[in-house]
C-alpha cells in the first residue's frame, strides 16, 4: 500500500514538473539596420568599379533627400519637411517598381514600452500611407515598430529625444 502511494506521489510530481517546462521564446525582431556606415555596404557596389548598384539601399540613400522622417513629441503627423522627404522617396520607388521596403517606427525613451510600440507603429504607418497616396503599392511596403528599443542617439536630453522620434525607410535586398 505504501509502495502504491509512493508511486502515485512520484507520478503526480513528474506530471506537475513536465507541465512547467520552459516554453520557447517568441521570435525576436531582426537586428537594427546600420544606416551610419558608408554608402557602399551590403554588396550594393560593383565588384571592381565601386559603382552603386541601381535599385539598392545604397542607391536609395544616395538618391533621396533622406531615408529618415522626424516627428514631434507624441506626434505621428506628416509635416511639410516630412512630405518633402517622402516625395523624394516616392519618386525613387516609382523608378524601381520591384523594390520592396520596410518602414521602421521609433520613439524616444519616455513613456511605457507598450505606448512607444503603438506610437512607433503609427509613425511607420503614417509614412507608409503617405507613400501609398503618392502611388507606391502598399504590397511593396511593410512596417515594424521598435518603440524605444533601438535609439539612434544615446542620451536623456531634448536633442537625443528629437533624433530618436523617427520613421526610417529601408530598401530590402
Amino acid at each position: 500500500m505504501a509502495s502504491l502511494k509512493t508511486t502515485l506521489v512520484a507520478a503526480t510530481i513528474l506530471v506537475a514538473v513536465a507541465g512547467c517546462a520552459k516554453k520557447r521564446p517568441a521570435d525576436l525582431p531582426p537586428p537594427p539596420v546600420d544606416n551610419s556606415g558608408p554608402v557602399d555596404q551590403g554588396g550594393a557596389t560593383g565588384p571592381t568599379t565601386g559603382a552603386v548598384v541601381p535599385g539598392s539601399d545604397a542607391d536609395f540613400r544616395r538618391s533621396v533627400t533622406s531615408n529618415t522622417v522626424r516627428f514631434g513629441l507624441d506626434q505621428y503627423d506628416i509635416d511639410p519637411e516630412a512630405r518633402a522627404i517622402l516625395d523624394s522617396q516616392s519618386a525613387w520607388l516609382q523608378r524601381y517598381p520591384n523594390v520592396r521596403i520596410t518602414i521602421e517606427g521609433h520613439c524616444d525613451e519616455r513613456g511605457t514600452r507598450e505606448y512607444n510600440l503603438a506610437l512607433g507603429d503609427r509613425r511607420a504607418n503614417a509614412a507608409k500611407n503617405y507613400l501609398a497616396a503618392r502611388g507606391v503599392s502598399p504590397d511593396r511596403m511593410t512596417v515594424i515598430s521598435y518603440g524605444k528599443e533601438r535609439p539612434e542617439a544615446m542620451g536623456s536630453d531634448d536633442a537625443s529625444w528629437a533624433q530618436n522620434r523617427r520613421a526610417v525607410t529601408i530598401v530590402l535586398s
